[in-house]
């Protein structure tokens, strides 16, 4: 009985990732990747986050943004009333347009590769 309970469990789980991620994929407004890697680099989000966005740690850990899976509505949250040591980004100092750009940059970025990727490493 508790194994069944736990497998109907992992089901409504699964299935409200499923729904959630499909929602957060239509959040997202199309952005333009090439203009948001010019704003990205011109803003100077490199200078913590990397210039591919592997993440840094100019004043702590910055957190990675390639390939991030945080839903836009969450990304716009956090470059406009940011936590930590991030500065504020108000909408007048970066538009939602210019962010949405950021954010398919960002969704563009390879993120990090497989350690098999790295002969060097393989030897």
């Amino acid at each position: 009985m508790d194994r069944l309970f736990g497998l109907n469990v992992l089901a409504i789980a699964a299935l409200f990732l499923g729904i959630a991620s499909a929602a957060w994929a239509q959040d997202a407004p199309k952005g333009d990747a090439g203009n948001g890697r010019k704003v990205y680099l011109a803003d100077g989000c490199y200078q913590c986050h990397g210039r591919v966005g592997q993440g840094g740690s100019m004043n702590g850990a910055a957190p990675i943004l390639a390939q991030t899976r945080m839903p836009f509505p969450a990304f716009r949250n956090q470059v406009r009333n940011p936590v930590n040591d991030m500065p504020a980004y108000s909408e007048s100092m970066l538009s939602d347009k210019d962010l949405a750009d950021i954010f398919a940059f960002v969704l563009s970025l390879p993120g990090r590769r497989p350690v098999s990727e790295f002969p060097i490493l393989n030897n």
